[in-house]
């Protein structure tokens, strides 16, 4: 056993020397495979998550744009009821004036069969 492990393990053997350069050239093949499969998988996670930044970007963008739209209609609906509340208390005022107006009228004539004051 012990002429086994010198065999396999002695670096003056050829067919030891051979098979170790041949594993850990296989070794070093696995290794950039499998540095390039990270690269790859880091670009494309990376890639991922700015395209998701890019999305979630352009939809609060289509949001804001919304948002913008929807208070300028509030704005503009705003304005005109506004313009019809002061329309509206100019119309009032008026009636107010003609009521009070009317009233003093009425006070000031005599009703048609009062006949106090004619003889």
């Amino acid at each position: 056993m012990a002429d086994d492990t010198e065999e396999v393990s002695d670096i003056s053997n050829p067919k030891f020397t051979r098979d170790l350069v041949t594993a850990l050239n296989e070794m070093f093949l696995e290794y950039k495979n499998l540095s390039q499969s990270f690269k790859e998988v880091k670009a494309e996670k990376e890639s991922d998550a700015m395209s998701a930044e890019l999305v979630s970007s352009s939809d609060m963008q289509a949001a804001l744009c919304k948002l913008v739209t929807e208070n300028e209609e509030l704005r503009n609906k705003s304005e005109e009821i506004l313009s019809e509340n002061q329309w509206l208390a100019g119309i009032i005022s008026s009636w107010t004036r003609s009521s009070l107006s009317l009233q003093q009228l009425h006070g000031a004539t005599k009703r048609s069969d009062d006949r106090i004051g004619l003889g």
